[in-house]
């Protein structure tokens, strides 16, 4: 399923919704569009939950602990990324007109808060040096199984450069996944393949993915697309690898060979 959300409105800005709202992708996110001064105080007694700073200045209260984080670009910086379990209260005072995503799934597991840094942000640029630099893109985990296997949830951001291919080669897995996207210049837009469909894709859009379906990102030459990506774990079948589609797996092999062949 694909969706525009336009300009974002002030406050919260729904995508999914649990109970109402897609979903099949068993998560709750939205992105809050703060005005300078603005308070938000969030807390679920079921959720775990994370808050991802898109742009501008926010403080950010949790536990005791009080940071100022600042972003001006997507696109340039690596992520500010807050994750607590649920019944914990987090309080969101913005500094300068900002945007923030919040992901929220169930989980009745206890766990401590973390603020992920940008420092903290596992980060790689997958496809260089292979397929004529057609599949290069920055990759950024900011916790997934591996380091954070109490949660349920999978969140991180891709940089597409322009005119190159993303969640390449074609690829599923049996958990559901969210795409939300922008782009560095407003006009700017892509292709989205899910399964048989294939969407443009455009500032402030998204696309649910169900379990199964490969996904494979296009961009326009011209403009680069940024997308933050979003997984839920099944219950004892957590996200933990790609499972390639089988027709293209011989890209993966050792100096495999494109059109035009060169000697």
């Amino acid at each position: 399923m694909f969706e525009k959300l336009g300009q974002l409105k002030e406050g919260y800005n729904e995508l999914t919704n649990m109970a109402s709202k897609h979903e099949d992708m068993m998560l709750d996110i939205g992105i809050y569009s703060l005005r300078e001064g603005a308070e938000q105080v969030l807390r679920d007694s079921e959720k775990e939950t994370a808050v991802l700073l898109l742009e501008g200045k926010v403080r950010i209260e949790w536990d005791g602990n009080v940071q100022e984080i600042e972003r001006e670009s997507v696109f340039e910086e690596d992520p500010w990324c807050l994750h607590v379990a649920s019944n914990n209260e987090v309080k969101i005072t913005s500094l300068g007109k900002s945007e923030v995503l919040v992901q929220k799934t169930d989980n009745d597991r206890n766990f401590p808060s973390k603020l992920y840094m940008p420092s903290d942000c596992q980060s790689e640029v997958a496809g260089e040096g292979v397929w004529d630099g057609t599949a290069q893109r920055v990759i950024r985990t900011i916790f997934d199984y591996e380091n954070a296997p109490y949660s349920n949830m999978v969140i991180g951001e891709v940089i597409s450069y322009p005119g190159r291919w993303s969640s390449y080669p074609p690829h599923h897995h049996d958990q559901p996944e969210v795409y939300y996207y922008r782009f560095n210049k407003p006009q700017g837009f892509g292709c989205a393949m899910v399964g048989e469909d294939a969407h443009r894709v455009v500032h402030n859009s998204f696309i649910t993915i169900p379990g199964e379906l490969d996904h494979p990102q296009a961009t326009a030459p011209g403009y680069a697309m940024y997308f933050c990506w979003m997984i839920r774990h099944l219950d004892d079948n957590p996200w933990n690898a790609r499972i390639m589609e089988r027709d293209h797996e011989w890209l993966l092999e050792p100096g495999a060979k494109i059109w035009p062949e060169k000697e």
